[in-house]
């Protein structure tokens, strides 16, 4: 993930049809962490939309976030309301321990490429660890990571990790080629017939262009994931939620998938990595971050489009939890005068001539349902809200 949305936005990416995934599950272990026996491998079975399909758990809290600063204490209250509101558990420390046990090696994804105004909050990240631990997973067994180590220090996640907790990346910093794997995987990826467009930046000739590694953090290392996306648009897939954070976050050679504005593949490759079995198996939990949000020119954030939305989301279903996000953003980006994301792009509406795309892909969403990775069908979704008044 880039540092920003103009960076981002004209990056070459794709050829046009996306085809094949081709996953090995590959090895679990020689990386494993040396404080144990290595993490123990999901029973079988384990897959999107996980253990609760088509629920979505919203818990607002009008205190959660002061001038722009996420509240720790308000977190942790929002935190423990989601964590029953999803399971059913009256309980929290329960409903985190119906969820991960000792044994287990947790990866937390987090997101740091809208800084300083929308990431997944320290906060979020302080409130995760302390259920976590509540349900008897030692600190030395978290491991808190993003692909790029750069932004993952910028965002001021190592000067804010909690104590005792490990930390990790994929990459040191970003570049557009992508194909250095010496952080992946080389055994486990998927192979979809993209290639980035951009002259000179890949050979259509050489096959690591057409494959994206998983990072080994995720295939090695851990085997449960707490993703933290945050409330946010896109400037090509329209926006960037549960979904994207992991076909953009977990995996290598991503910038193939979206950049010149007529070859723009969000819409095809964020399904299908997110369909490889590593992820689907380990993937347990979404938290998504909407304490801070971005309702336009994302991935980054610009100042001028960050409101404060006051809200954390719970879900094991990405796809229903980017449906509900989804209406979050256009609703606010309607409020604001601007067209859906839908709606947007060049050969769209562009009201502040800003758009790199032809057209924005919030299809994505519907195509992973579509793949049985989750509920899309909005009458079908379980949407609970909670707002919590002066907690």
């Amino acid at each position: 993930m880039a540092s920003g949305v103009d960076r981002r936005a004209f990056l070459a990416a794709s050829a046009a049809g996306a085809t094949l995934i081709g996953g090995s599950a590959g090895p679990m272990a020689s990386g494993a962490l040396a404080s144990g026996p290595g993490p123990k491998i999901l029973a079988d079975g384990h897959r999107f939309p996980g253990a609760y399909p088509g629920r979505v758990v919203e818990v607002k809290n009008p205190a959660a976030v002061i001038d722009g600063e996420p509240v720790l204490d308000a977190v942790r209250v929002m935190m423990a309301k989601g964590m029953t509101g999803l399971t059913g558990i009256e309980e929290p420390v329960e409903a985190w321990r119906s969820m991960f046990e000792p044994g287990d090696v947790v990866g937390i994804k987090v997101n740091p490429v809208g800084q300083p105004h929308a990431i997944s909050n320290h906060a979020t990240v302080h409130a995760i660890v302390e259920g976590l631990e509540s349900a008897g997973i030692p600190r030395r067994d978290i491991v808190i990571f993003d692909r790029y180590k750069d932004q993952f220090i910028q965002a001021g996640y190592l000067e804010n990790l909690p104590d005792g907790c490990q930390w990790d990346w994929a990459v040191d910093s970003y570049d557009e080629a992508q194909l250095d794997i010496a952080r992946y995987d080389p055994d486990v990826f998927a192979t979809l017939d993209i290639v980035h467009a951009q002259p000179g930046i890949h050979d259509p000739k050489d096959d690591r262009t057409r494959r994206s590694h998983v990072s080994k953090v995720v295939s090695r290392k851990i085997n449960k994931l707490i993703c933290i996306p945050v409330l946010k648009d896109h400037g090509s897939g329209g926006v960037t939620l549960a979904l994207k954070n992991m076909s953009h976050g977990l995996v290598n050679n991503v910038s193939r998938s979206h950049g010149t504005h007529d070859t723009n593949t969000c819409n095809l490759f964020i399904p299908a990595i997110c369909s490889l079995p590593v992820i689907q198996e380990k993937s347990v939990l979404q938290i998504l971050d909407g304490l801070n949000a971005v309702y336009h020119r994302g991935p980054g954030a610009v100042k001028r489009y960050v409101w404060s939305y006051g809200a954390l989301f719970f879900a094991t279903d990405p796809v229903a939890m980017d449906r509900v996000c989804w209406e979050i953003v256009d609703a606010k980006r309607v409020a604001e005068g601007m067209p859906p994301v839908a709606e947007t792009g060049r050969a769209g509406k562009d009201p502040t001539g800003t758009e790199a795309f032809d057209y924005r892909q919030p299809q994505h969403i519907a195509g992973a349902g579509a793949l049985g990775l989750g509920v899309f069908a909005r009458d079908a979704i379980d949407h609970r809200a909670y707002n919590l008044v002066g907690s």
